[in-house]
């Protein structure tokens, strides 16, 4: 027989966890009960400091103002991710947010630029980019309209200390209403027929029962993998990466609005620049890079000095075989793992809560609830993971067998067929829910030499002068807006001082 859902028990807390406990605990003030076990003892990964726009509807739903915001966790301002040497050695390009051009009719921008570029324009494609433009400039505002433009908004994230954040939700969470219980988790009981969990048992022999459970312990995936061996899809065969090395460093300059991931010869390095540090971390494959030449290669090309020891992460890139598995759902790091290149660790948290919040079960009874969510689930991981893979196998690099293998290997259908239509037609099928715009796609794909040998021919449409002014008057209004937008430091202060 059926029973409500009223007890909810997250085990972990960390930004997985107090970002579950304080978005739930908000849409569900009355229905649900709460609770969530953490350890001081057990530390957080915690290298989720970069993200992407859709931060800021979350941010807003549980009522952080943007001001408590960026004085609570150091923020700065994220206009994109710069990616050096993917290509080529010496390539530079960005995957900058928001919309680059205009599109005409049916026909997108990039399709009018690479005519152009036929026709003898030498300009780049993310010189009708307003947020590139403001990157490589320094500079931001957090514009939200950008009226007598053809251009929405000034999209952008942001860069913080995710340990900071996960403190800041604490606090809301608590205030709302959620228990917190410090201690260990001993073990996990489990019902005799159903398989599902039932209680957690701490060290101090306290138990806590619930009727749906939240696993965000992090790799060790203690309730979805030790407890009910859920199971792991292993994708290093695409992307074979399976270390890292974390380390913050003193700022030695003023933050800029883009995160920087530059490629390496076995990997690639981030840059993430915060109020108080610069956050750094190289990422690599074990079977081309010792840790001791990793730990090496990151130390000698931070900005400023390390302020502390570099923190080992191992992981195997891939995602659990079911992210609802009987009564438990794994978020985060416990769900699965895509390495943070562009920069989706926290939102893959943020929309399996979302996921969850809009399939909630109100009884036991909820097969098709769990069965849909892991649908859903599948379907993002494997966009992103297609996404990540691109950067790797777009590449020229010839100089180390890391590269070579990532240029000559088999990818998934999904990305071979979308990469293909791109080189013929310079058409992008973005597929539905997919995380990443058209827009992104092109970027990455141009920005690692990814050369389409037709445009469409809607294209041809406009005639040859009038494209030529279309383009001129784009390029003038994208200069016009970033000139009249303040330096990225400047806007910073003037948001903590309202704070």
């Amino acid at each position: 027989m059926p029973t409500p859902i009223r007890h909810l028990v997250i085990a972990g807390g960390g930004a997985a966890g107090w970002m579950t406990a304080a978005m739930l605990s908000k849409l569900f003030p009355h229905h649900l009960q709460i609770t969530l076990v953490e350890s001081e003892e057990i530390g957080i990964v915690g290298v989720g400091e970069a993200t992407i726009p859709p931060i800021l509807l979350f941010n807003q739903a549980l009522g952080i103002t943007e001001a408590d915001f960026i004085r609570a966790t150091q923020g700065t301002f994220k206009l994109g991710i710069q990616f050096e040497n993917w290509g080529q050695q010496g390539d530079k390009y960005m995957h900058a947010f928001g919309d680059i051009g205009k599109d005409l009719g049916l026909t997108s921008f990039h399709h009018f630029w690479l005519r152009a570029q036929q026709q003898g324009v030498t300009d780049s494609y993310w010189d009708y980019s307003p947020c590139y433009q403001a990157a490589r400039r320094n500079k931001f505002a957090p514009l939200h309209q950008l009226p007598g433009t053809p251009f929405k908004q000034l999209s952008y994230a942001y860069h913080f200390d995710a340990s900071l954040y996960a403190a800041t939700l604490r606090r809301l969470s608590e205030q709302q209403g959620v228990t917190r219980i410090e201690g260990k988790i001993a073990s996990v009981t489990q019902h005799q027929t159903s398989g599902d969990i039932q209680t957690l048992v701490m060290e101090n022999g306290q138990v806590i029962q619930g009727d749906l459970f939240i696993d965000c312990s992090g790799f060790k995936a203690l309730l979805a993998e030790q407890t009910l061996k859920t199971g792991y899809e292993d994708w290093s065969r695409w992307l074979p990466c399976n270390r890292a090395l974390a380390v913050p460093s003193a700022n030695c300059s003023a933050a800029v609005p883009y995160t920087r991931a530059i490629a390496h010869q076995t990997g690639w390095q981030w840059r993430i620049p915060l109020q108080h540090r610069t956050g750094n971390g190289v990422v690599y494959c074990s079977d081309f890079l010792s840790d001791e030449s990793a730990q090496q290669h990151l130390l000698s090309n931070l900005e400023g000095k390390a302020l502390a020891v570099p923190r080992p992460i191992r992981f195997t890139t891939g995602r659990r075989k079911q992210q609802w598995h009987k009564n438990c759902i794994s978020l985060g790091l416990a769900s699965g793992f895509l390495e943070p290149l562009e920069s989706t660790s926290l939102h893959l948290i943020q929309s399996g809560i979302i996921r969850l919040a809009k399939l909630f079960p109100s009884t036991t009874d909820y097969a098709s609830q769990r069965d849909q969510y892991n649908r859903q689930s599948v379907t993002e991981f494997e966009q992103i993971r297609d996404f990540i893979i691109l950067h790797y196998h777009q590449t020229q690099r010839d100089d180390s067998e890391f590269w070579r293998y990532c240029r000559t290997m088999s990818i998934p259908d999904s990305l071979s067929h979308k990469m293909e239509l791109f080189r013929q037609s310079a058409v992008v099928q973005r597929e539905q829910d997919d995380l990443f715009s058209e827009v992104a796609w092109q970027q990455v794909m141009l920005g690692q030499n990814l050369k389409p040998q037709y445009y469409h021919p809607l294209a041809n449409q406009v005639p040859a002068e009038k494209l030529q002014q279309f383009m001129t008057d784009l390029k003038l209004i994208v200069a016009d807006i970033v000139g009249k937008l303040p330096s990225h430091q400047a806007s910073i202060e003037q948001l903590l001082a309202r704070a």
